[in-house]
């Protein structure tokens, strides 16, 4: 038997694979698929306090090894989310962590005071980072004294596990992984996703509607992985790894580079059942290789 559970502070996790934000939407839209409950956590897509159409279309486009995508923070906002999405997902047996994201310092505060309030949610992943929301989000995620300031106030307000998600889009993500550290943060997720655009020559205009957006899937591993053990090192919080992780190999390199849970995204679109096999592919890496316990290789390039 290998021991796949891990921490962040009190709060345990079965298995340190996740869902990532904004790809599953609240999880039940994998239920088809495979046992959500199997998995360490799920987190839900984007919430904002009032309801965002989101971005015009097309917001999606296809690259080469990835996808752009410029969604905007779609939903219904708080009100719905706490009405008609809760009491759907409450009753999986795994953790449920919710995307927080807000155009102001206040928007944060009042939706992190919202969900504190919900039983069933132990921890909130503060979006600081988003790439194609035209206000908020990137304005917070890469000026050092924006995410100092957005995490110390949802950190006084907010009395559950405070996951924080970068942006790779700044000079040295190293600097935010401290500045979100020292504000209280008990965890840090990264990267979102990388600003990148794409061009239709036929139609001869941008391929998305924004022109640029999030670039993710296996483009952007390498820089996802560089970044987590950067940052890894660099902080005593847990760190949450994602970014082009397709396999169970994938997610491998990132706790072997200091990742103490994976969050699986862009794949899910190919494959729904990816996150329960990335999963038990972790398992197997792990008997074969005679390790009893999934902590004995999270940072072992370290070592």
């Amino acid at each position: 038997m290998v021991n796949l559970g891990i921490n962040i502070g009190d709060l345990h996790f079965k298995n340190p694979v996740l869902t990532a934000s904004g790809t599953c939407g609240y999880g039940t839209e994998l239920d088809d698929f495979f046992d959500v409950s199997r998995l360490g956590g799920i987190v839900v897509k984007g919430t904002t306090l009032e309801p965002r159409e989101g971005n015009a279309y097309p917001r999606m486009a296809e690259t080469p090894s990835g996808m752009l995508n410029a969604v905007g923070l779609q939903n219904k906002g708080i009100d719905y989310f706490e009405s008609n999405i809760y009491p759907k997902i409450s009753g999986y047996d795994t953790n449920i962590i919710v995307n927080v994201n807000g155009s102001t310092l206040d928007d944060y505060i009042s939706l992190s005071e919202r969900i504190d309030r919900l039983e069933k949610i132990p921890a909130i992943e503060l979006n600081i980072s988003c790439p194609n929301v035209k206000k908020g989000g990137m304005i917070f995620g890469t000026n050092l004294q924006s995410a100092r300031e957005v995490t110390r106030a949802v950190r006084a307000v907010y009395t559950k596990k405070l996951i924080v998600k970068l942006s790779p889009n700044v000079t040295n993500i190293v600097d935010f992984a401290k500045v979100v550290e020292e504000e209280g943060a008990d965890s840090i997720s990264l990267i979102n996703t990388l600003l990148g655009m794409a061009v239709d020559i036929n139609m001869m205009k941008p391929s998305l509607s924004t022109v640029t957006g999030g670039l993710s899937g296996p483009a952007i591993k390498p820089v996802a992985l560089g970044m987590v053990w950067q940052v890894a090192k660099a902080v005593k919080v847990p760190v949450i790894g994602m970014g082009g992780i397709m396999t169970a190999s994938d997610a491998i390199e990132f706790f072997l580079a200091g990742a103490s849970a994976v969050q699986i995204g862009t794949v899910t679109f190919i494959d729904p059942a990816a996150p329960v096999k990335i999963l038990e592919g972790i398992e197997s890496y792990l008997q074969r290789k005679g390790f009893s316990d999934i902590k004995d290789i999270i940072g072992y390039i370290n070592h």
